[in-house]
């Protein structure tokens, strides 16, 4: 089988247009609006031991994003001084 012969490029441009109007639908999806799932999920990966298991350096790393994000994108470098003034 050639390369071009396989994948999503390769399909009928219906068939692209089917797959892409289902918009991701028939996967699992993401735990954004369920966090019951996405921790029995997680408890599933650690009793397996396929969950990641974070160093100290990538759970500082992720704080520090999630921080941002918190700040509306502000960055860590937003200055908090004036934050008494509002």
């Amino acid at each position: 089988m050639a390369t071009e012969d396989r994948g999503f490029a390769s399909m009928d441009p219906e068939e692209q247009r089917e797959i892409a109007r289902k918009g991701g639908q028939s996967s699992g999806g993401n735990f954004k609006n369920d966090p019951e799932r996405a921790s029995e999920a997680g408890k599933a990966a650690h009793e397996k031991g396929t969950a990641h298991e974070f160093t100290s350096e990538e759970a500082r790393e992720a704080g520090k994003k999630g921080g941002e994000r918190s700040r509306g994108g502000m960055g860590s470098d937003m200055d908090m001084s004036d934050e008494d003034d509002m």
